[in-house]
Order: C-alpha cells, then structure tokens, then sequence
C-alpha cells in the first residue's frame, strides 16, 4: 500500500517508486530472456553495437506475472480508482539501452500520447488523458546514475494542463503539444528539478500521464533493462464529480487547472 505521503508526492511531483513491486528473481529471469533476444553475450561489451536496441511485444509468462502482481494493483486502484483502470496483460517494447559511444538520438524531453483520432495520424493526448491513467517505469536491472535512468521533469504534470484545456475533447497532437510547451521554456523548465528514475531491479515507477520526461545515454559498465508501458483506463478522467471521489491522477490535473481539491 502507498502511504499518504506517496500519494500526495505523486499527486505534486508526478511520480512515486514502488520499491519492490515484483521480485527481485522474475526480474533476472525476464532478463535472462532479454538478453537472448537482444543477440548480444552479456559477457563481451565488444559486442554490444547499438546505444539502444528495442524488442517489442512481451506479453507472455514470465512478463505476465512482473505486469499483475497484487502490490502492483493496490497501487492502481489508490492512484487511479477501483475500476477504473485495465489490467496489463504484458510488458510490451523494452527499450534496453547498452554503453556505447553513439548518440542514440531518442533523448529529447517529452510526454507519451495515447491515441490517435480517426482519420488523424500520430499519438494525441487531451485534458481528460484518453486510455492513460498512467505511465510505468518497470526495474528489470538496478539503474543507479550512470546507466542510463530515466530524467523525471518533477512536477511538470501540472504545466500540461493548461496546454491542453484549450484543446477540448479532441485533443492535440503530442508533437505539436511539446512543440508549443518548449516554445514558451515549459518542457525543460529550470524551476522544475530533474528527478533520476534510480532504483533496484523489481522496482516501478508509477508517474501521472502528464509527467515530462527524457531517456539519456547509458554511461555504465553493462546494459540497462526496462519496460515503459501505460496503464489503460478504463475510462478519460473525470474532472467534474459530484461526489468529490476524485482519484490523484484527477486531483493532480485540477492542481494544474488552478482548481485544487481535497482528497
């Protein structure tokens, strides 16, 4: 269970660890898996061609049982609301960054869209965070400062709001959202710190769907492993409830609308 304070961090900075959150042991066996897949000898760094190698599609055992276990979902239903989010079947694309010497040209700041609108191309977000209640950071090998963590933006959850709200129901494209929040020095604002995603292998960051974030250049001794997937919802936030039952993820978006409710 998250305490209070977890909740209110998340709901203020954006993010909250999970320490813990699967074992340690299903980590090194996804890993072990990992590596095959990527072709690489976890043995010979000579080996190792490519900044970033990306494997797609990882929804059978043993990724199944890192994506549902039940301290995992007792957090989604305090984030997000009982019944209001989908369970993960799977992982999907793990994006496993090695030390190399070449730029891997992914590391610019930016927040993850979710949908894309018929007869629209790209991925679009909106106010209300269509199919996203959140953004994961899963743990499959320890992370600390050099390799490669995962920059948190913390706190520019509450930035994105207002950026969004003008674009109603339909939403904005997310390229032209980041486009017009660097524009006007918001994406990498200097007033927001930069939080490293550090941590253990079976750990997972839980972040808002607004949270803007960046990957970086793996700087260590071996290869970083993680998965990013959404958590789906079941449904677009509400931000208009009667009954005040609003969820962090929706009292989070208020904040940044200047309409702050109490838990």
């Amino acid at each position: 269970m998250l305490t209070p304070d977890q909740i209110e961090q998340f709901t203020t900075e954006g993010f909250v660890r999970l320490p813990a959150a699967f074992p340690r042991e299903l980590a090194e066996e996804c890993r072990a898996f990992l590596w095959r897949e990527t072709g690489f000898d976890p043995a010979d760094p000579g080996g190792w061609t490519e900044p970033v190698v990306r494997l797609w599609g990882y929804g059978t055992e043993p990724f199944q049982r890192a994506a549902t276990t039940e301290r995992l979902h007792a957090a989604f239903d305090q984030l997000v609301g009982p019944g209001r989010w989908v369970p993960r079947t799977g992982l999907g694309t793990f994006p496993i960054r090695f030390p190399h010497p070449e730029d891997p040209g992914d590391t610019g700041w930016h927040m993850d869209a979710s949908y894309t609108p018929e007869g629209e191309s790209g991925y679009w977000l909106n106010l209300r965070s269509r199919e996203r209640a959140l953004l994961m950071l899963f743990l499959f090998s320890d992370v600390d400062e050099a390799h490669g963590p995962t920059r948190i933006k913390a706190g520019s959850h509450l930035d994105v709001p207002r950026y969004l709200e003008p674009f109603g129901e339909a939403g904005v494209d997310g390229f032209e959202l980041c486009g017009r929040m660097d524009r006007d020095g918001v994406l990498d604002s200097p007033e927001r710190p930069t939080v490293l995603a550090t941590g253990e292998a079976g750990d997972v960051y839980l972040c808002h769907p607004f949270l803007v974030h960046a990957a970086q250049p793996n700087r260590g001794s071996t290869a970083r492993f993680i998965a990013q997937p959404p958590l789906y919802s079941a449904g677009p936030l509400e931000l208009d409830r009667p009954d005040g039952a609003y969820s962090p993820v929706e009292r989070a978006v208020l904040l940044g609308l200047g309409r702050p409710v109490h838990p």
